[in-house]
């Protein structure tokens, strides 16, 4: 047997390459289903973007920064003056901290179920072959029957800004950050250049938020996304939109931004938020068949299979609704494809997003510019978080909630809730929204007593609100 070729220890009914939460998902399922299974990771440790770079670093930092702005605007702590000051490389130890509890819980999953864990990083030799280069730069070799990609995705680079600028960061980079900055320029003003916003203007550095859109988030519903640019206006964020860059210029001690409209600005440093793109380059996809597009995304059918009928992709490899929630269920669904021959489920149709700003956002379902070009005779529920018990009580009274319902059928058509704990919040109506048939009625709200003080309480208000809107 020659060097390069796998024995048959080295044989698994399914590797699968990436160990965030779509290639957990996958290795949790195949692995309780029998199936022998194995997890290339090529970072040190598992948990990938979401648990390192994206979704629990960012908003544990979120959740650092708001606290500190809830104590400094509490009259109980900030008696004579006195306020809390921290900077963003003090509260990155926090973050630090939640990233290696989840490590620790993960790499659990992959002890009790057996799942075999090989660190370095995977490329294909052909069809059913993979090459692992490990951290010392030995090479290992593995078969399988089936392969799942969820390689994840990384910040989009432009090859004209230097990133090896040690003033110039992108959304991962930005967790290294030693210094201090008073003054910061964001580019890109998406959800992860929203919440970084949110986050350094807490701590009070002074934010220039590009958006490269006519309006930020457009996504939304147009009063949620209105009520996000007020409130960045209000807090002190400098947003400007319809911008693109010309040049990025790295100084000994800043930034300087050349926009395509003439302007220039400077800053200590600069956070470029513009895009993503899947992690699939290093992959040598040719030996299997498959061309990703150039956003380094594959295409997949209903049950997560490529064009390669013994590879399957999920997560933000395969783009929409790169959501770390949506990933993991993409990655069940793989394993019952593989294990039953056919996925016993699909994503939802209505997957809320969770946007996590300071205050956050979260929305399920349509918006009222979506109903009103659709032209479903609907009606719109509002309430104030400024009027509820709880929110008085804990001073978090700057939000609101807005049920949209059909006139007719009183169905739930669209949730939208703008404030503190919201992507909390939004699940309460989720789930109504969610039950079939009569189930769905915007009259649960009003039927059901609710404890009481509690945000909850904002569905009955909202429900009442627009029932009496009817005629």
């Amino acid at each position: 047997m020659t060097k390069n070729t796998p024995s048959p220890s080295q044989h698994y009914d399914a590797i699968i390459i990436g160990s965030g939460p779509g290639g957990e998902g996958a290795a949790m399922g195949l692995t309780k289903a029998g199936f022998n299974v194995a997890i290339i990771e090529r970072e040190e440790s598992v948990g990938g973007g979401c648990t390192h770079w994206g979704t629990i670093p960012s908003k544990a930092l979120r959740h650092a920064v708001s606290r500190i702005i809830e104590y400094n605007h509490n009259p109980l702590y900030c008696k004579n003056n006195a306020t809390l000051h921290s900077t963003f490389s003090q509260i990155l130890g926090h973050a630090q901290d939640v990233v290696n509890k989840q490590t620790r819980m993960r790499q659990g999953f992959y002890d009790r179920n057996k799942c075999t864990l090989i660190f370095g990083e995977a490329s294909f030799i052909a069809s059913h072959s993979i090459m692992v280069k490990k951290p010392d730069s030995s090479r290992e070799y593995y078969t399988a029957d089936r392969f799942i990609i969820a390689t994840g995705s990384r910040p989009y680079q432009p090859d004209n800004v230097d990133f090896t600028h040690d003033r110039i960061y992108n959304s991962d980079s930005i967790l290294q950050l030693k210094h201090d900055p008073r003054h910061i320029i964001i580019y890109g003003a998406g959800v992860i250049g929203s919440e970084y916003a949110s986050i350094f203007r807490g701590l009070g550095v002074k934010v220039d938020l590009i958006n490269t859109r006519d309006r930020l988030l457009e996504f939304l519903d147009n009063e949620i996304s209105d009520s996000l640019s007020y409130h960045f206006w209000n807090s002190g964020v400098m947003i400007r939109s319809g911008e693109a860059y010309e040049h990025i210029e790295g100084t000994d001690d800043g930034v300087i931004l050349h926009l395509q409209s003439g302007k220039k600005m400077r800053a200590d440093c600069l956070l470029y938020a513009n895009g993503r793109t899947g992690n699939t380059d290093t992959l040598n996809l040719k030996h299997v068949g498959l061309t990703p597009d150039s956003r380094g995304q594959l295409t997949v059918n209903q049950n997560y299979r490529t064009e390669a009928e013994h590879v399957y992709a999920v997560g933000d490899v395969i783009g929409y609704p790169s959501l770390a929630s949506a990933a993991y269920d993409q990655g069940r669904f793989v394993a019952q494809a593989i294990a039953y021959g056919e996925a016993d489920s699909q994503l939802i149709d209505h997957i809320p997003t969770g946007i996590y700003t300071i205050p956050e956002i979260s929305s399920v379902g349509k918006t009222e510019q979506e109903l009103t070009a659709e032209k479903v005779p609907y009606e719109v529920g509002r309430s104030q978080f400024k009027h509820l018990a709880r929110a008085q009580i804990a001073g978090t009274e700057v939000g609101s909630l807005k049920i949209l319902f059909h006139r007719d059928t009183k169905a739930i058509l669209g949730i939208h809730c703008f404030g503190e704990r919201a992507a909390e919040i939004i699940h309460i109506g989720q789930a109504i929204m969610e039950q079939k048939g009569d189930g769905n009625t915007i009259h649960y709200f009003v039927n059901t007593t609710f404890n009481y003080p509690t945000m909850a309480e904002a569905y009955r208000v909202a429900a009442l609100n627009g029932l009496n809107r009817l005629f």
